[in-house]
């Protein structure tokens, strides 16, 4: 007897594309590949699909992986990491970037994006000197609980005084499952919904938006209430059975 619940059914919050793929009754073409024991998975979302799915037209990598809490699975996870990455930015002018880290420093599971930006090395103030070749510039935006300010509006304030030629945002997502949390990442070049995970709204960072391309980072940190007792139970059954 099959015991598996059906979501199919249910509108669950997501921003993972693999995901809606799956909850979804359709067969979305994919390129799948392996590098060790790492899943790549690269989607292109056409006009039609795009209606269908509800995620916006464009390209979506997914790379998921078992583990990085050792050194040896982390720095293959950031191999592949950076090799898609540069993939995707081979089709941008990269020489003056914004990265934006999106989310609450102050929660957990949101603070990927201000996280993410403590690593990276701004080049902006020396680029106007006249060295580097490239200007990196970033900025933590908060949220506007804390702000008052819609994400996008603070974003294109700077935009319009930097002039950079591409944005990347990092931000926390929500996921359909709790075996993605923290081991998958995305990349897409259709910019972000911040807080669309949660059905939390705000104003979309894209290109369609800003009028620059935008690139969105994310890794799964939250998973909805239901979802943990979805996946609870068919646990349950499953050891049972």
């Amino acid at each position: 007897m099959n015991h598996e619940i059906d979501l199919k059914k249910y509108d669950i919050h997501t921003d993972l594309v693999l995901d809606t793929i799956e909850n979804s009754s359709l067969s979305i073409k994919s390129d799948t590949y392996n590098i060790d024991d790492i899943k790549v998975t690269k989607v292109n979302v056409d006009e039609e699909t795009s209606k269908i799915l509800n995620k916006k037209k464009g390209n979506y990598i997914t790379i998921e992986f078992v583990d990085v809490t050792d050194t040896t699975n982390r720095e293959k996870v950031t191999k592949v990491f950076e090799d898609e990455l540069k993939t995707i930015l081979s089709d941008y002018d990269e020489s003056s970037i914004l990265i934006v880290g999106l989310g609450n420093a102050k929660s957990t599971p949101d603070s990927l994006g201000p996280k993410a930006l403590e690593d990276i090395i701004v080049t902006r103030h020396l680029f106007l000197l006249g060295s580097p070749e490239e200007s990196i510039l970033k900025v933590s935006t908060g949220v506007m609980a804390d702000t008052g300010i819609e994400t996008q509006d603070i974003i294109l304030s700077i935009a319009k005084k930097t002039k950079p030629s591409l944005i990347i945002v990092i931000d926390a997502l929500a996921a359909s499952t709790i075996s993605r949390i923290n081991k998958s990442i995305q990349i897409t070049d259709t910019g972000i919904h911040p807080g669309s995970g949660i059905g939390n709204m705000r104003k979309e960072i894209s290109n369609d938006t800003l009028g620059i391309p935008v690139i969105a980072i994310g890794i799964p940190t939250v998973v909805g209430s239901s979802i943990i007792v979805y996946d609870t139970i068919n646990y349950l059954f499953k050891i049972s059975s």
